[in-house]
């Protein structure tokens, strides 16, 4: 089978730029440096105990980010640092030395030709023995920042190596006895501090920026790439299992081997061989006819992993010279620990993306296939930044989590490109549609309108307000119908009135209500948002609507709820359990309320009409819908309060239960464990009952008495086969029986008080 043309893509773009490293070490004699720290003076080197305890005595320690916090926990980073502005560095050659060293890293690192680098001084860091610094990754504090450089004074010390990964090999440096040893590596690299076995490290440490990058080049295999870039786009993918068509792609997502800031990205200061790399592929894609984005990816990988039996502790992302920002979450299990079996699952989602040029940039959330990356560097030979093992659980073996950060270049094809980007960010897609509507460009617009709906789906409410602008202005029902669909109700505010109001005009109000009618829960019964939106959002929206002359809207959308508040009503009243009914009629009553003050005169005596059938139990019900009433009443409320006085006068005229009656009116499943639990029940004399049940028979009755919430003790004596059932009814019989009593008068004055 031929190889696909993304893969021979990442192939050719692997061959554009020699392997350089991620890391670089560099000799300089001791001697041409000269170092000077406020209040103690010069300092001598090679750095001995005496001279390390005076720099103790002026530092600090050192802390470190994690997340938006300065945290100080030395068992994540135990150092000591003087602040830059009390360190002055000279020397006659030392300029020009350290020149020739950010030219050589430059070179090392792979940074473009006529890149130029330079060092700004963050701190100088003093570790005594024991001292260390956790595995962390440098944050890149300024846009221009892209990597950093540690300088390792010359001192008399054993241990304290820094260890960098680079491209997932460790990078062991040690520092010396007479000569200044320089490190620079990529500010994404993770690195560690190891602990000082005796004597005093001290380091100085630097920004590394790259203040003059040279123009992108176009050199490297453009046509082939472009070649390969059109045969991607033009040949029709079959999933993996199943072979399903899945059409020709939309779009194609190289990843970078490096990290990048949103800054960083934008300014196009591009890392070892990704700046070769991506000015191939973006000339290749204006070759093809295509646009591009730069990306930033958050990846997520699930292996299937055979443990070790060493496991690592550690993982903090943070950085060497401190005051960064770190990554929020627990440091995770280091892979090191697990080998890598089997990839289950991964996901790769754009978050971010900037043009080339950095004149525009957004959010976004874009899921990638398979089918729609490719890369030079395999994610899983790139150190994640968290992952997570989760042992053996039955049903599947040990899986490692491991997430990572990438950048990526994402092509398209010219005549896909509002699809692409309307994907990526529903609210672009919007504002592009409604830009070409106001001008006047109606087709151009339907076509992109309709191309939305393979991918339109699970939309914010963020966007309701655009979407529907676009709706009324496409002037195509059909269409409009694909840009308003995947909305749900409860989205909807006061504020969206007037614009529901123009798609009636242009549309119709059937169309509208039909809409609306399809942005219900597909549940049966209203949640919880549906009920706080009923409470909070009906009755302005209703009032709007009939302000704007959309009276049949504002009569639909009361009717929808109240017909989701029936099915609720229809289930409260079916508990069998008295407490869970009370508080389920109970947190219905607002809602009815509002639908009752926003629903058409019409409409709130058909909802009266339907709640006078039901048995006196909905007192439960009307009683908080009328206490919630805001408005004045209308003859629906007084219709309804009218029902409720005369259920609570009945409820009241009912003979207390004598003292001696045991009695409770039950039904259960019907079948005869059930109908002899009724018997019992129905004793007016009879309290407790023993009952050999075998545990099945036993299991039914426990259950179906905590299911009514019955006044009944239910336990079991485990002696002799089968074991017993022992029920005793208990006084909370007579007990809830005086509370109701006792609700029910004080309901019925207040009723007296506020509807005379």
């Amino acid at each position: 089978m031929p190889k696909p043309a993304r893969d021979r893509l990442a192939q050719l773009l692997a061959g554009t730029e020699p392997a350089r490293a991620d890391s670089a070490m560099l000799r300089l004699p001791g001697n041409v440096l000269t170092l000077e720290v406020a209040d103690l003076g010069l300092v001598q080197t090679p750095i001995r105990a005496a001279q390390a305890k005076k720099l103790i005595a002026v530092a600090r320690p050192a802390v470190y980010g994690r997340g938006e916090q300065t945290l100080s926990d030395t068992s994540v980073r135990d150092t000591l640092e003087v602040a830059p502005d009390r360190v002055r560095l000279g020397g006659p050659s030392w300029q020009t030395h350290l020149d020739g060293a950010l030219e050589h890293f430059r070179e090392e690192l792979g940074l473009p030709a006529g890149a130029r680098l330079t060092a700004e001084l963050h701190s100088l860091l003093v570790y005594g023995k024991g001292q260390f610094f956790l595995p962390h990754q440098d944050s890149e504090k300024y846009e221009e920042m892209v990597a950093s450089l540690v300088v390792m004074l010359p001192s008399v010390h054993t241990g304290g190596e820094l260890v960098v990964d680079d491209a997932g090999s460790e990078q062991v440096y040690g520092g010396s006895r007479n000569d200044l040893v320089l490190v620079a590596f990529y500010a994404d690299r993770r690195h560690e501090v190891r602990p000082v076995r005796s004597g005093y490290r001290v380091t100085l440490t630097f920004n590394l920026l790259l203040t003059s990058p040279s123009e992108t080049s176009e050199a490297g295999p453009v046509e082939k790439a472009s070649s390969c870039l059109i045969e991607h786009f033009t040949t029709r993918v079959f999933s993996k299992y199943g072979g399903r068509d899945l059409g020709e792609p939309t779009r194609l997502a190289f990843l970078l081997d490096h990290e990048y800031t949103q800054g960083g990205l934008a300014a196009g200061r591009f890392k070892g061989a990704d700046a070769e790399r991506v000015a191939t592929l973006l000339a290749a894609a204006q070759q093809a006819g295509c646009q591009n984005m730069l990306a930033l990816a958050e990846i997520r990988e699930t292996w299937d992993v055979l443990p070790d039996e060493d496991t690592w502790q550690g993982g903090w992302y943070d950085d060497e010279a401190d005051d960064n920002e770190a990554d929020d979450d627990e440091p995770g299990t280091d892979d090191d620990a697990h080998q890598l079996n089997e990839l289950i699952d991964d996901e790769i989602t754009l978050s971010w993306w900037t043009s080339a040029d950095g004149s525009e940039a957004e959010t976004i959330r874009l899921a990638l296939d398979e089918h729609e990356v490719c890369m030079v560097t395999p994610t899983e030979s790139i150190t994640p930044y968290e992952t997570e093992y989760e042992g053996y659980m039955g049903n599947y073996g040990n899986t490692l989590d491991r997430w990572y950060r990438r950048a990526a270049v994402i092509v398209w094809p010219q005549e896909k490109a509002f699809a692409v980007r309307a994907e990526a960010g529903s609210a672009w897609g919007l504002r592009s549609l409604l830009d070409r509507i106001d001008a006047g460009k109606l087709d151009g617009a339907r076509a992109d309108a309709a191309s939305l709906k393979p991918f339109w789906t699970n939309i914010g409410p963020e966007v309701l307000t655009p979407a529907l602008r676009v709706a009324a202005g496409l002037d195509d029902a059909v269409i409009a119908r694909v840009v308003v669909a995947p909305f749900r109700i409860q989205m909807l505010t006061a504020d969206h009135a007037p614009l529901l109001a123009a798609l009636a005009q242009a549309y119709g109000d059937p169309w509208v209500l039909d809409l609306i009618g399809s942005w219900q829960s597909p549940n049966r019964v209203a949640g919880l948002d549906q009920l706080t939106w009923a409470t909070e959002t009906l009755l302005p929206l209703c009032q709007k609507l009939r302000q704007h002359e959309a009276s049949p809207i504002a009569d639909g959308c009361a009717d929808l709820v109240w017909r989701w508040l029936w099915n609720g009503i229809d289930m409260g009243m079916g508990q069998k359990h008295s407490e869970r009914r009370h508080t389920y009629l109970a947190e219905l009553g607002e809602p009815l309320s509002r639908v009752l003050e926003a629903a058409s005169d019409e409409l709130g005596t058909a909802i009266a009409e339907a709640l006078q059938p039901l048995g006196d139990n909905v007192v439960e019900l009307l009683v908080p819908v009328l206490r919630a009433h805001r408005l004045p009443p209308n003859p629906a409320l007084l219709a309804i309060a009218h029902d409720c006085r005369d259920r609570l006068t009945r409820l009241v005229g009912r003979p207390p239960r004598a003292g001696g009656d045991w009695s409770i009116t039950w039904t259960g499943c019907g079948c005869g464990l059930c109908d002899r639990l009724a018997e019992f029940l129905a004793a007016r004399s009879e309290r407790t009952h023993e009952w050999p049940l075998a545990t099945p028979g036993r299991q039914h009755i426990h259950q179906q008495i905590d299911a009514s919430g019955l006044p009944v003790r239910h336990t079991t004596r485990r002696q002799g086969r089968p074991y017993t059932l022992l029920l005793a009814k208990t006084k909370d019989l007579f007990h809830r029986e005086d509370e109701v009593r006792w609700q029910t008068l004080s309901e019925l004055a207040w009723l007296a008080t506020a509807f005379e």
